[in-house]
């Protein structure tokens, strides 16, 4: 009887251990499963993420193929490009219609600040701090960096042209809101004044009020024509954003067009 207790005894903990082994191989296995799927899912996310990007790049492309061909639609405006299991909407601007604020005299600079709601007073001054910032050989530099300090600004004109359009929400006299009308109307690629043929009503308008306080600009040679490329790709679980700035230039030895710039600015 001592005996079969004792063998009783030693089954009941053997089936014990047996228990317990399973139940850790059972953790063991639904972890490895959960690292599995995680992995797969990071793995299709990667993929999704690398489609979006593709089919983003090709639209630009795409866009600069049919500006090359001289399409009037694709001129301008928005076009949806559909390419493999994803579409990408496509925006296209012309920046000859826009002012460069590294070139722009500073009655057509006035001009726009005035229609974006400052005063006569307030934008002639902020023309002129804007040329100062540049550098501008008409503005004095003592007068500039006095005025910064008088702001209780910490730095002053770097005296050299802008790098960026986010360096005129520095200037002296610029405010938020002032900076976000006048960013859409703005391109550091555009070379000389604004095309008369712009599609920009408040750049159009602009000119015109210059052209009432100053005399007309000396005709210059016709500029290449300078577009920024908004694509905005999707694909089932991707998305992705390009944005180029593509200068046409036909004939040039270098081929039929320079990528200017090529940015990733977000979703």
């Amino acid at each position: 009887m001592t005996r079969l207790r004792g063998t009783r005894r030693e089954a009941g903990f053997a089936l014990l251990i047996v228990l317990w082994s399973l139940v850790l191989l059972s953790l063991i296995l639904t972890q490895l499963l959960s690292a599995g799927r995680s992995e797969a899912q990071l793995a299709g996310n990667l993929r999704n993420a690398a489609m979006a990007e593709a089919i983003a790049d090709g639209a630009v492309r795409e866009a600069v193929f049919h500006l090359l061909g001289g399409t009037p639609a694709w001129m301008h405006g928005t076009h949806d490009v559909r390419i493999g299991r994803g579409v990408a909407e496509v925006t296209v601007q012309d920046l000859t219609g826009t002012i460069n604020p590294n070139t722009a005299g500073a009655p057509l600079l006035g001009a726009l600040i005035g229609l974006c709601g400052a005063s006569a007073a307030d934008a002639a001054k902020l023309a002129q701090a804007i040329l100062a910032w540049r550098g501008a050989p008409e503005t004095t530099g003592e007068d500039a960096t006095a005025a910064y300090r008088a702001a209780g600004l910490g730095y002053a004109p770097p005296g050299q042209p802008m790098q960026s359009p986010e360096e005129l929400a520095l200037v002296v006299g610029m405010t938020p809101p002032l900076f976000a009308c006048l960013a859409p109307h703005l391109s550091l690629y555009q070379d000389g004044d604004p095309s008369p043929r712009t599609d920009d009503p408040l750049v159009a308008r602009a000119l015109v009020l210059a052209a009432q306080d100053s005399a007309p600009p000396a005709a210059t040679a016709v500029a290449p024509s300078v577009f920024r490329i908004t694509a905005r790709a999707t694909v089932v679980g991707g998305r992705f954003v390009r944005r180029a700035t593509v200068r046409l230039t036909p004939g040039d030895s270098g081929g039929p067009f320079r990528v200017l710039g090529w940015e990733m600015p977000g979703r």
